[in-house]
């Protein structure tokens, strides 16, 4: 097999990943991995989405929650705010860990891109997990005369906030990680991960190199839609999509992509939708879209490797 190229948020992405590395050689599978809500917490560099991802291809994320290590305790938090220090960012002590490391690296002069297969390797993850950017891309949520920091309006404030507007800030200087664009350019399916598409995919489509490599490569590009029903799985999106002036639903997650969709997987409940999607010049695939368990990624994984 060729290889394969995924753009990727956290938890909905990692749950169609983890069964897509039971379908496609790691050695062919390159993750471009979300950066635009990493952030700087007690001096440390967290990076929320890549390490969804990388706590679920290494077999070690918190199944319940979707994000976090299994079984994590919370003695350095809870020493944290003894000292007087806020506490809302839930970090466990093997997530802080993983930061540490991090950071060290990108203190020494190893980019995002280089500390981020560093980490992989220790924790046995065999496809390629790339940062969209070694550059700092910040999304930013525009809540009337509110702007926030991405994590301060997600966790801090649990998206409470009407959004009128996302930006992603630095975008414009920030150029495409290593093998970022090559993958894209060499490809011979893109997957667009079931992720939020303003705050999740949006960022790694903000720059510009990105965008352009996906609206000229000969790649398939498919996509899995992250709205069922009418309603987000996971987080925010559905409210985002609404606010932001989009249809909330498959079809307008379809018409979000439409400058370089080749074809989208629906959920059954969606079927309705299929005729509309298709007048986009979309093709499209109804499936069960749910993924539970591994078995249900995997075969997912399946469909979407499969469809033409």
């Amino acid at each position: 097999m060729t290889l394969v190229a995924a753009l990727a948020g956290g938890v909905g992405a990692a749950r169609l990943l983890r069964g897509m590395v039971h379908v496609v050689p790691s050695e062919k599978l390159v993750i471009i991995g979300n950066t635009g809500d990493d952030v700087e917490f007690y001096g440390l560099h967290i990076s929320p989405d890549l390490d969804i991802v990388m706590y679920t291809l290494a077999g070690i994320v918190d199944e319940n929650k979707g994000w976090g290590v299994s079984g994590d305790t919370f003695n350095c938090l809870e020493m944290l705010g003894k000292l007087g220090f806020e506490t809302w960012f839930k970090l466990g002590d093997k997530d802080l860990a993983v930061h540490i490391a991090r950071t060290k690296f990108l203190k020494e002069g190893i980019r995002l891109s280089e500390a981020t297969k560093r980490l992989c390797q220790k924790l046995g993850v065999k496809a390629k997990l790339v940062p969209m950017t070694d550059d700092r891309v910040n999304t930013k949520i525009i809540s009337g005369s509110l702007c926030l920091d991405f994590q301060e309006y997600f966790v801090k404030r649990k998206t409470e906030d009407a959004v009128t507007n996302v930006v992603f800030d630095g975008a414009d200087r920030a150029k495409p990680a290593p093998m970022v664009v090559e993958a894209l350019e060499e490809a011979e399916r893109v997957i667009i991960c079931p992720s939020n598409p303003i705050l999740s995919i949006s960022p790694i489509l903000s720059i510009s190199e990105i965008k352009a490599a996906l609206k000229k490569t000969d790649a398939y590009v498919v996509a899995v839609s992250p709205i069922v029903g009418g309603k987000a799985l996971k987080g925010p999106a559905d409210r985002i999509m609404a606010s932001m002036g989009f249809e909330v639903s498959a079809y307008g997650v379809a018409e979000f992509y439409r400058d370089f969709l080749d074809h989208m997987v629906i959920d059954e409940v969606d079927k309705h939708q299929k005729k509309r999607i298709e007048a986009l010049g979309v093709k499209v695939t109804v499936a069960n879209t749910i993924m539970k368990n591994l078995e249900d990624s995997v075969r997912l994984a399946k469909i979407v490797i499969s469809t033409k």
